[in-house]
């Protein structure tokens, strides 16, 4: 019988690589559509939908405080480090 724990991480773990994947496809089209200030708008306005997703998905799910701070802080951490991993280079 399969350990949950382990399953869960499994499930984890490929939706991170799916969401990397596609996020990657998304960067790489904005990159394409104008300058470095185009491209560093669009990048912001991202992570800022994406961390307010986050928030707002715990809010509904009615988790503990202790839970919503700690996925608040990891989930936007995890964000904002994706995101600005990710630069403007024309060379």
């Amino acid at each position: 019988m399969p350990d949950p724990a382990n399953e869960l991480q499994a499930i984890n773990t490929a939706w991170q690589i799916a969401m990397q994947e596609i996020l990657r496809m998304v960067v790489r089209d904005i990159y394409k559509t104008g300058d470095e200030a185009v491209f560093k708008s669009h990048i912001k306005r991202i992570e800022e939908a994406a961390v307010d997703s986050i928030y707002s998905g715990l809010m509904l799910r009615g988790s503990d405080q202790w839970t919503e701070t700690l996925v608040k802080e990891k989930a936007s951490n995890f964000v904002t480090t994706l995101l600005t991993s990710f630069t403007f280079d024309r060379a």
